[in-house]
């Protein structure tokens, strides 16, 4: 993490909350000084300008007016992630899944276009580059996660060559699409660190998408579908894990547990992995593609920050969504320590309990809605089929529709590949979708 100057104290201003009405500054205005680029206090500030951070940005705007609400993030583009897997396997395209970030930004809420340096919770401010300071009356945390490709050898160098690509990365996503057509013969390698991840169903479900290719192209016979994950099962939840397990033993597919990649000599067309069961032990494969899902773990400004666990994760009651030492600050999405998987189904159940948690606060009462966990990941298993697997804290099955859901069916790949997008856009970003809990709640009659 970058050094800060701290020249001032941070301290909560005294001044009355400015109200809505106040023009909309473009970036260029944003970041000029700290007093002309935009205020310098927020009652709300949101940290990440993600699924988190503009899901909560625009049900903050509906609570406190757009001209007290700042959202605090540097990038240029908002990326529809989860619908990268579909691009790797060249079934959609990469422009379909981004947008200006100035066209996701709720409109009058203000966009500061920088990079977060520090959090100081203490007193109530960040800083961001060149030392500027925001002060906040509440915080939301909304950083996500970071791509730690340097960890593994030989990484992200590696990209240069051919027959490798991650669909994690904007950089490298279509990177698997050409490893995936010009695949001939030999070793298909898919991974998983030992790392939380997110979108934890993704490093397998461009497995079964480059199985179905091979198979649609002729390949089949020639490939040697290997599946190499550092975890000791397919997936968490036993009923959709049985589901999988179906689908690997029926298409061919070998799986290695305990398996974590930590080099790639991409000139060799080599992939090294150890055996987190043996320690010390390695082994050397060689492939014809390989895909590689990267170790992740927290932002630099999370690590050793006074709002951050021992881990560096955001450390949130997995309740409330509440700060569990300072009241006035929350976190949301991927960067907090929540234990349910990193989606952004979660984080749309997530952003209707938040939502209820910082109304509750404003209005000095104890949070009483409680977040139960709730996660989605539709596992693509075809270019026309998928699992649509939901789950709790408990890891146990929290259907919407009244079917089994574990069965591999046309309509969930639909939902996948063509709702669901519509759903991000148009839904959740704008505030108006907190997950499908009340969809699940009239399809079972009231029963779940």
């Amino acid at each position: 993490m970058a050094a800060v100057g701290l020249i001032s104290s941070c301290t909560r201003p005294l001044m009355p909350l400015l109200r809505p009405g106040i023009p909309k500054m473009s970036a260029s205005q944003l970041h000029t000084t700290a007093g002309r680029a935009s205020k310098d206090y927020y009652e709300v500030l949101v940290l990440g300008g993600g699924t988190g951070g503009i899901t909560m940005s625009a049900r903050m705007k509906r609570k406190v007016g757009a001209g007290n609400v700042a959202v605090i993030e540097p990038q240029e583009k908002h990326y529809y992630q989860p619908l990268w897997t579909l691009v790797g396997a060249g079934a959609k395209q990469l422009a379909t899944s981004s947008r200006a970030t100035a066209s996701v930004i709720p409109s009058g809420v203000r966009w500061i276009q920088s990079r977060v340096q520090k959090l100081d919770p203490d007193k109530n401010c960040v800083y961001l580059e060149n030392n500027q300071k925001i002060s906040y009356k509440y915080l939301i945390i909304a950083l996500g996660l970071q791509l730690n490709y340097e960890k593994v050898k030989g990484l992200p160098e590696g990209f240069k060559y051919p027959k490798i690509g991650s669909n994690y990365s904007i950089h490298t996503v279509e990177k698997t699409w050409k490893a995936l057509q010009d695949f001939e013969e030999g070793n298909a390698i898919f991974t998983f660190p030992n790392t939380p991840v997110k979108c934890a169903g993704a490093p397998q479900k461009i497995m079964y998408l480059s199985e179905a290719y091979f198979r649609k192209t002729g390949k089949r016979s020639k490939a040697n579908i290997i599946f190499n994950t550092a975890l000791g099962v397919i997936f968490g939840v036993q009923k959709y894990a049985d589901s999988l397990l179906e689908v690997i033993q029926s298409r061919d597919i070998t799986v290695n547990y305990r398996h974590n990649l930590i080099e790639v000599r991409a000139d060799k067309r080599e992939a090294v992995f150890e055996n987190l069961d043996k320690p010390g032990v390695t082994e050397v494969y060689q492939y014809g593609m390989l895909h590689v899902t990267p170790p992740m773990g927290p932002p630099d400004v999370l690590l050793n920050s006074p709002v951050s666990d021992a881990a560096g994760w955001v450390d949130v009651d997995k309740e409330t969504l509440q700060h569990k030492k300072y009241p006035n600050v929350f976190g949301i999405g991927d960067c907090t320590n929540l234990p349910t998987s990193k989606t952004a189904a979660a984080i749309a159940g997530q952003s209707g309990v938040l939502d209820k948690t910082i109304s509750s606060i404003m209005k000095g009462k104890t949070p009483t809605k409680k977040y139960d966990g709730y996660t989605s990941c539709p596992l693509v298993t075809n270019y026309n089929r998928a699992i649509l697997a939901e789950f709790d804290y408990n890891a146990q099955p929290l259907e919407t529709f009244p079917i089994d859901q574990s069965k591999e069916r046309l309509t969930s790949f639909h939902l996948k590949a063509n709702m669901m997008p519509i759903l991000y856009w148009h839904g959740l970003l704008k505030g108006f979708w907190g997950g499908p809990a009340p969809i699940r709640k009239l399809l079972h009659l009231g029963l779940k």
